[in-house]
């Protein structure tokens, strides 16, 4: 009797507990979360330690992010790619678009009212979009773009204010906003793309590049003699305690914002900052005891709301192309298959395994 090779079988029920963690929506909560504690932390410490110097706080971010991106890789965590010349190219141009719209991003604020400043910000996935569809010729529904209509309005009627401008504060807004798109796209290209970098890799290579950058733009703008005069008079114990911590944190906000723009999308990760500054918004109200109006209200919720659309379009449209293919009529069996079987033998197809019984 001829005895057919079995097949390999499928692997139920041994799935890791890892990978029911390691989901899209684990890193997002994460990213919201952090993102929120950062905030909170900031606000924390510019006002007990009156420490308004944002260069040297992102510098600060940076440093900690490169310090324990390494200390990850010394511990095996994940092993650094041996990149080229033109790769180490990217990584340096990533850095410098880095710092770049943080560097833009201050600067506009001084011309612009904050309110402004965050209704062209939220502007930010119509950009991902353009960029996306322009240089990496992607294709986007017709629900999609409807999604993201109540979540561009929520913003705006969340943060409607005085929207005074000048005409650079403006140019300098939207240039930002443009930069910030192009930097989340990148991101997501150098994870997925060719290079395919650990987020902790890019992380390691991107944010000493970065810190020596905003050391760079501390010096040019006076920022850094500040700094040296207040450390000499009002530098304490609690406070290098503090920024510790703030670096901390930010160092696994960055590494966490990373792997959820690598899980997700560019697109996915700039709705994700929206929500995220009307989340901000909230938290302000509750800690800090801001008052909003009733327009300001009913934006938070129709920003939520507008989140929750997105993210219910992209999981639909995410499980139709995971959804394997239905031929319209019945494909023809393999010669020789029919009557292979005898009186003897009696098979039997179980998750992929067949079975052959005497």
């Amino acid at each position: 009797m001829q005895i057919r090779e079995r097949p390999v079988p499928l692997q139920l029920g041994n799935t890791p507990a890892r990978a029911k963690v390691d989901t899209s929506y684990t890193w997002l909560a994460m990213y919201f979360m952090l993102n929120l504690t950062l905030t909170i932390y900031n606000k924390a410490i510019l006002s007990t330690f009156q420490f308004g110097f944002p260069w040297t706080l992102t510098g600060i971010h940076t440093l900690c992010s490169g310090i324990g991106a390494l200390m990850m890789a010394r511990m095996g965590y994940f092993t650094p790619t041996q990149l080229g010349e033109r790769e180490n190219m990217v990584m340096l141009m990533f850095s410098f678009l880095y710092t770049l719209n943080i560097a833009i991003s201050n600067v506009s604020l001084n011309e612009v009212s904050v309110a402004f400043h965050q209704v062209i910000r939220a502007m930010t996935p119509v950009f991902t979009i353009a960029i996306s569809v322009a240089f990496l010729a992607k294709r986007y529904s017709g629900m999609t773009y409807l999604s993201l209509l109540p979540l561009l309005l929520g913003v705006y009627m969340a943060t409607v204010g005085d929207y005074s401008f000048t005409a650079m504060g403006f140019l300098l807004t939207v240039l930002g906003t443009i930069l910030a798109a192009t930097k989340t796209v990148v991101t997501n290209r150098i994870q997925v793309g060719r290079l395919q970098l650990h987020p902790l890799d890019l992380l390691l290579r991107m944010s000493p590049l970065a810190f020596v950058q905003t050391v760079i733009f501390s010096w040019m703008n006076g920022e850094l003699n500040e700094v040296v005069s207040f450390c000499q008079t009002k530098m304490s114990t609690k406070l290098v305690m503090a920024l510790l911590v703030n670096g901390i944190i930010a160092f696994f906000l960055n590494y966490v914002s990373f792997t959820a723009n690598k899980k997700t999308s560019a697109l996915t990760m700039t709705v994700a900052a929206n929500v995220k500054q009307v989340l901000s918004i909230m938290v302000a109200v509750t800690v800090f005891n801001t008052t909003i109006g009733f327009l300001n209200g009913l934006g938070i919720i129709m920003t939520l709301l507008g989140g929750a659309c997105y993210s219910y379009v992209d999981l639909r449209e995410k499980n139709q192309r995971a959804r394997p293919m239905t031929p319209a009529f019945p494909l023809p069996s393999p010669p020789g298959t029919h009557g292979a079987a005898t009186e003897d033998e009696e098979t039997e197809d179980l998750l992929n395994v067949r079975i052959v019984r005497n």
